[in-house]
């Protein structure tokens, strides 16, 4: 029965691998199907060779006007053109009562002439200045050293008075005389360079000079400055010394 039993089971067994290697097995080949729907692009491939040169195109429509440029420099100016034809006449003026005016205009220039003189008056007898055509002069009765004077005199637009001819020496010596004084500092000094005499606002000296005999002499090497004293003449000094001085004014800068 045993053996029986094998035989069984291994025929059972050998028909069901031939019915497996039947349903397995392959059919035939079927009828060729309908195209699919294509399928999505591939990645783009590698730029290939550059060609060769076509042939040069058309030439194209102008284009837009572009932006306008800088001005020029301005050129050179033209010849004047002919003369143009004389205008309209004007209408007619207001008739002028010319003899009121004249009377007018004389009435204030004797004014002018009246307060012209009364102004040099108060400027000679009240301020106590001198003075000519182009110049203004006035004596400061302060005693100060040379550089002090000077230094006063700037602050008010002028200068150490500085005689350059004989109408202006003489006019300050008068001047030094009707005050009752005998001497006073002028504007010249060689400080810069001993010997050198030059007028305060820097200016060499000329031809005209007052010297008194045997001045400058420079005593005991420290005369470095000038006084005027009441005959005109002058004398170098020291400059450290005080005394009254003259201080001058161009008449335009007044």
């Amino acid at each position: 029965i045993r053996s029986h039993l094998l035989l069984f089971f291994s025929l059972r067994r050998m028909a069901f691998l031939s019915w497996l290697l039947t349903e397995n097995s392959p059919g035939e080949a079927g009828e060729k199907g309908e195209k699919g729907a294509p399928g999505r692009p591939g990645r783009v491939g590698p730029p290939g060779e550059k060609g060769e040169m076509g042939d040069k195109g058309q030439k194209g429509s102008i284009g837009r006007h572009g932006k306008i440029g800088p001005i020029g420099s301005k050129g050179e100016k033209g010849d004047n053109g002919d003369i143009g034809p004389p205008g309209p006449n004007g209408d007619p003026g207001i008739p002028c009562e010319c003899s009121q005016l004249r009377k007018a205009i004389g009435e204030m220039d004797i004014q002018v002439a009246q307060l012209t003189t009364e102004l040099k008056f108060i400027k000679n007898a009240v301020a106590g200045v001198r003075e000519t055509d182009n110049k203004i002069y006035l004596l400061v009765k302060e005693e100060k050293r040379y550089k002090e004077a000077q230094l006063y005199c700037h602050g008010r637009g002028g200068t150490l008075s500085m005689p350059k001819d004989e109408t202006a020496n003489n006019l300050i010596a008068s001047y030094i005389n009707q005050a009752g004084l005998t001497r006073v500092f002028i504007g010249i000094n060689d400080l810069e360079k001993e010997g050198n005499f030059v007028y305060s606002d820097r200016s060499p000296m000329q031809t005209f000079n007052k010297w008194r005999s045997g001045e400058p002499n420079n005593a005991y090497d420290e005369e470095d400055c000038v006084e005027m004293v009441a005959s005109g003449g002058w004398n170098d000094v020291a400059c450290h010394i005080t005394m009254y001085f003259v201080c001058e004014f161009d008449k335009e800068n007044v």
